[in-house]
């Protein structure tokens, strides 16, 4: 590929009504649990599942997100680094047909200004950094 076209388009929140998981980092953690004005273990026993090599965003019911409200993203200024890279992630950003099959749920995909294929790379490899656990084997 040489490059990739992508523009978040206004009061889209496409990403975040897919069905899945947000990873998050322990700095996650401590910025969003401030933001809304929580305790860091208070926040992570309420919207916090941990396992031994990752942490992820507990699901409420009927719905993807704690933090998605009618308006947006609850928690913008301090959104986790998935949703911050989103959709510039190592398995979107070097396949070509993943790309093109995440463009039929992200509106954004395909438009706006061509960003070089490094560059894109260059964002993925902070998913890489941010969720090693998720990416040891690639």
């Amino acid at each position: 590929m040489e490059g990739l076209r992508f523009e978040c388009q206004p009061g889209c929140t496409a990403c975040c009504e897919v069905e899945g998981q947000v990873h998050i980092t322990e700095d996650d953690l401590t910025q969003i649990a401030e933001y809304v004005g929580m305790g860091r273990e208070d926040f992570e026993r309420k919207y916090v599942f941990r396992t031994r090599y990752l942490l992820r965003l507990r699901k409420p019911r009927h719905a993807q997100c704690h933090f998605l409200k009618d308006g947006g993203c609850s928690i913008h200024p301090v959104k986790p680094v998935q949703c911050r890279l989103f959709p510039f992630w190592p398995e979107l950003v070097e396949s070509r047909a993943q790309w093109n099959r995440t463009a039929k749920s992200c509106p954004g995909i395909h438009k706006g200004p061509l960003i070089q294929i490094e560059a894109a790379r260059e964002t993925a490899g902070e998913m890489r950094r941010a969720y090693p656990a998720l990416y040891k084997n690639t």
